[in-house]
């Protein structure tokens, strides 16, 4: 038992490690690399969620998360789902996964809406994570592809997300 509690404290500290050394990696301008970073951050974050059995860890994780996809979420559909769109011309790839974005704010409402322990809480976390994976598969699978072959300037657009994200992140931390 103690080996296993041992890796699981080793694990929570790796993790922690990571996603303060993805965030100091957000000064990176490429829009699809800061992207990647935010669904690394929340997959962490969902990660930690699954394996915590303290309610109010769970608690604060989830909060992280929904932050986290809040914040995402906008950047996405105000600067860079427009460029994509520009870019591509591939209307059905982007409204797709703006409909999922629907989808995932509607749960973060219930969520935020609850407490630890609420009846389907944790059902609805494990929706939102699996929601939320899927959106990331398609996004990094499907659309990432189309707008480096339509040679988007990924660096502008970046730019312009890294200083929405620092914005938005100063505002939810107030």
């Amino acid at each position: 038992m103690a080996t296993k509690a041992n890796t699981k404290v080793e694990r929570k500290s790796r993790r922690s490690t990571e996603r303060k050394s993805n965030r100091a990696q957000s000064t990176s301008v490429d829009a699809l690399e800061l992207l990647e970073q935010d669904h690394r951050e929340v997959e962490q974050l969902f990660d930690e969620y699954d394996e915590e059995g303290d309610g109010k860890r769970k608690e604060q994780l989830a909060r992280e998360i929904c932050q986290a996809l809040e914040v995402h979420a906008q950047i996405e559909e105000r600067i860079f789902y427009p460029r994509a769109r520009e870019a591509t011309k591939d209307n059905d790839l982007i409204d797709e996964a703006i409909v999922e974005h629907g989808s995932v704010k509607h749960l973060i409402g219930e969520i935020e809406a609850m407490q630890v322990g609420d009846d389907l809480y944790d059902a609805k976390v494990r929706v939102l994570e699996e929601l939320v994976k899927r959106h990331i598969q398609e996004e990094e699978e499907e659309l990432f592809p189309e707008l480096v072959s339509a040679k988007m300037d990924t660096k502008a657009v970046g730019r312009e997300i890294a200083e929405r994200k620092q914005e938005l992140m100063g505002e939810t931390k107030a």
